[in-house]
């Protein structure tokens, strides 16, 4: 795969990310920073779940992966440039507690 068509997918993923966490922001704007700019928003699992589904979908049909392989690189996007997800951290830190 070309860093062309590459950087064409991470820009594309990263884009709907925050367009399904319902933020106005870019791939643009977040490019060439330091700093942790995930952490800055958030969004709900459920939100995250739609961001993984719909980028599973996109890997197989533009880079035509099998769904496992689709869901690996999701996984690793998610871990990699994923927004937070407060609800998943509310949860853990209430198991914690108990």
């Amino acid at each position: 795969m070309t860093y062309k068509k590459q950087l064409e997918i991470v820009t594309t993923v990263i884009n709907k990310m925050f367009e399904i966490a319902g933020h106005a922001v870019t791939y643009d704007d977040i490019v060439g920073r330091k700093d942790a700019w995930y952490s800055e928003w958030t969004m709900t699992k459920e939100q995250n779940e739609e961001w993984r589904k719909w980028g599973v979908a996109y890997f197989r049909k533009k880079v035509r992966w099998s769904k496992l392989m689709a869901e690996r690189e999701m996984a690793m996007f998610d871990l990699m440039y994923g927004l937070r997800v407060p609800d998943l951290i509310d949860n853990q830190q209430n198991t914690e507690q108990c």
